[in-house]
């Protein structure tokens, strides 16, 4: 894919926008360690919010949602939507509480909750676990991506894709700070969903698709349902997620608590409790976790899976289906758009590479080094 004048313009301003928070942002970012990981505790609930749902938003994200369609039809964001439950009661039973605690981390509630030796071991565990090995695997994955859709759109090295990609992003976040990663957040956001909502109209508008008539005349019917396909009929094991009911409760009822995910903590822990403890106060946090949980599961998830479905028409037979999202940038959309949709997965990038760096070093700086090394 070529980029004209145009494309790189618009892409400069992406990549120079969040240099320009952290300059704004990083005296008061650095007067303490509240203000650097916690942005002085006074987030309002929409930003707060939108933080959220933006640091969900990675460059894995479209592309992992185009290969669950295309294996297993909208169904098969089953894997990923069962956490609405635990999100559900967060924001009914956790919000207010975490903004109550008053803590910095999530991870220091450890010592709060129990006690002794072996509380204090929990939290300096824990904190060193999510901090280092489980970061950097989630930041490995987000740079995969990238590195995917850079490699796919403009023929970029894998390896200069992710290390351009590191290097950007750490230098605005270590100078702002959670106040810089949240303001920048809120327009990645905005120019990030514009671009995915751009993406799906130009790949349904193509000849070859021809919008939501030709999906539905296209596709097997089976590949647009929304529940799985209870029971074990082959006819519907190529076209739709399918299993017995009982196991679909089990997974509603299990799999969201079982199994730790970012942004999909029982309870809202990790980087949403982060934002939930830099809320105003308890309102706020709640409302936060309220407009994350609508935005996260109802309204963001559907021009990436329009796109998905759009692509099984495009590209057939891909061995890689995830990658139909990017071949659809690549071969369907016009100048000034290329632009803004690459600027927009640079900025969902950015927004979680730059929450993944300020929350992982707020448990080594937190709970490891000022706990434990110099209390």
């Amino acid at each position: 894919m070529t980029l004209a004048r145009l494309d790189w313009a618009i892409l400069v301003v992406f990549l120079v926008f969040p240099f320009l928070i952290a300059i704004s942002t990083t005296r008061r970012s650095g007067q303490n360690l509240r203000e650097y990981f916690l942005a002085g505790r006074q987030l309002p609930w929409w930003l707060a919010g939108t933080s959220m749902v933006a640091t969900t938003f990675a460059a894995d994200t479209p592309l992992a949602v185009a290969g669950l369609v295309a294996t297993n039809g909208v169904a098969g964001n089953w894997i990923w939507w069962n956490g609405a439950l635990g999100s559900t009661l967060s924001v009914l039973f956790f919000a207010r509480l975490w903004r109550r605690a008053g803590v910095v981390t999530d991870v220091a509630f450890v010592e709060i909750r129990y006690s002794g030796r072996m509380a204090r071991f929990l939290r300096g565990f824990r904190a060193l676990y999510l901090g280092l090995p489980i970061n950097c695997m989630i930041i490995g994955w987000v740079n995969l991506a990238m590195a995917k859709i850079l490699n796919i759109t403009l023929g970029w090295d894998r390896l200069t894709a992710v290390f351009a990609g590191l290097a950007l992003t750490a230098s605005y976040v270590t100078m702002s700070g959670l106040r810089g990663v949240v303001f920048t957040d809120l327009v990645q956001f905005g120019l990030a969903m514009l671009g995915a909502i751009a993406v799906a109209y130009f790949a349904l508008m193509t000849p070859t698709v021809g919008g939501l008539d030709g999906l539905t005349n296209q596709l097997p019917e089976t590949t647009f349902r929304v529940l799985p396909a209870f029971g074990s009929d082959a006819a519907t094991l190529s076209s739709t997620l399918s299993l017995s009911l009982s196991a679909f409760v089990a997974y509603l009822g299990v799999q969201w608590w079982a199994s730790w995910y970012p942004g999909q903590e029982p309870g809202g822990g990790g980087y949403l409790a982060q934002r939930m403890l830099s809320s105003r106060n308890e309102r706020h946090a709640l409302l936060a976790t309220g407009w994350f949980t609508v935005a996260h599961y109802c309204v963001r998830p559907w021009p990436w899976i329009l796109t998905a479905l759009a692509a099984l028409i495009l590209y057939p037979d891909l061995a890689d289906p995830e990658a139909g999202y990017a071949m659809v940038i690549r071969d369907h959309l016009p100048v000034g758009w290329r632009g803004l949709v690459l600027g927009g997965f640079v900025a969902a990038f950015m927004s979680t590479m730059s929450t993944q760096l300020n929350w992982g070093a707020s448990y080594l700086v937190q709970d490891v080094y000022a706990r434990f090394v110099r209390p």
